[in-house]
């Protein structure tokens, strides 16, 4: 047993008043008492300056690890010049998406590499939630904020931004706040999704579609109402179905656009109403008579019988270059917000290629 672990034995056992606090939670000053230093020593040490000697730091280090201490961040970032707590704040559409998941991550890998950790949550299309998600990690200090808005207004993000909060928006643009966006290019994307489909012989194309109040959804059917009209396609409001949020409101619109309107073929305008659509026409036995094309792709959606085609985002570039724009402005990127978009692709599968029926 070395001299330490002998010390820290010592220590726990003795009931005087030089032991060791019995809180749960050890603090610096336990750590100092048993390295035997300063309270300012420890603190030298923690924070990395290298006018520490060698032999001291030695025994801080190993006083830590003795008692399994852990610095408190948020103590620390009000002690520090900057005030960074070198945390990050991420407000996703739902985490347990694998769209919004696999930008969490790609967000988490970055924020890792920098010695940054990450809090995320959900705002669930709901604009109030999201503006409460976003003050309970402010008050929490998070040096920047990711966000992927559900409401038309951020304006409530001003303050904050001008106090030192740094902004990044992904998948849709702010309204009412001057922030960086990065966004997928769904106009383009759905407009070649839909030609595809045209390309195939159909010109009864129904649109099932989330939340008309949803920034992307609102630019898939502006992609979807514009390759109609270039290919001469008068747009029928009756293949139109709005509010498609979930999966099994998906499946009923969809069995009720095929048993009274007769479209030859779906755009989905995301993965959710996508996985909907597809259980209907498997229920209904028509997977193989009508055509589906789905914004973003999905797991085991290659699998199927038929695959099934999608115009697929690239949520991990999302995320990465949101985090590259966070981490730009952390270190003083001041120049004019901006926007980049990045282009989706169109995986041809074979339910894209299914033929109308003559």
């Amino acid at each position: 047993m070395t001299t330490l672990d002998t010390t820290v034995t010592a220590m726990h056992e003795a009931g005087s008043a030089t032991a060791v606090s019995t809180r749960a939670r050890p603090t610096m000053r336990d750590v100092a008492q048993l390295a035997g230093v300063s309270v300012k020593t420890v603190s030298r040490v923690i924070n990395g300056e290298p006018t520490v000697a060698e032999d001291l730091a030695e025994r801080v280090h190993g006083a830590s690890r003795a008692l399994d201490y852990r610095p408190n961040l948020t103590a620390r970032s009000l002690r520090s010049s900057d005030g960074r707590t070198r945390t990050l704040g991420v407000l996703l559409e739902n985490v347990a998406n694998p769209f919004s998941s696999t930008v969490h991550r790609a967000i988490e890998d970055a924020a890792v590499g920098r010695g940054f950790a990450v809090f995320a949550g959900s705002v669930d299309e709901d604009p109030e939630r999201e503006r409460t998600l976003a003050h309970a990690l402010i008050s929490r200090r998070v040096d920047g904020l990711l966000v992927m808005p559900s409401g038309d207004d951020q304006s409530y993000l001003a303050l904050e931004q001008r106090s030192g909060l740094q902004v990044v928006c992904i998948d849709r643009t702010p309204r009412g706040l001057a922030a960086d966006a990065v966004l997928s290019d769904n106009v383009a994307g759905a407009r070649a999704g839909v030609r595809h489909l045209i390309e195939h012989g159909h010109r009864r194309i129904a649109f099932l579609g989330d939340k008309s109040s949803i920034q992307t959804a609102a630019r898939r059917f502006e992609g979807y109402r514009s390759a109609l009209r270039e290919a001469g396609i008068d747009l029928d409001e009756d293949l139109v179905r709005w509010g498609l949020h979930v999966e099994h409101a998906a499946l009923s619109a969809t069995r009720e656009l095929i048993d009274e309107h007769q479209p030859t073929a779906l755009f989905t305008s995301q993965n959710m109403v996508t996985v909907g659509a597809i259980r209907a026409l498997r229920s209904m036995g028509r997977q193989h008579e009508v055509a589906l094309v789905g914004v973003d792709d999905f797991m085991l959606a290659d699998l199927l019988e038929p695959a099934t085609t999608v115009v697929a985002q690239d949520p991990q570039a999302l995320g990465a270059l949101a985090c590259e724009r966070i981490f730009a402005r952390l270190d003083g990127d001041r120049s004019e917000p901006s926007t980049q978009t990045i282009d989706m692709t169109l995986r041809v599968r074979g339910s894209g290629e299914i033929r109308p029926m003559q």
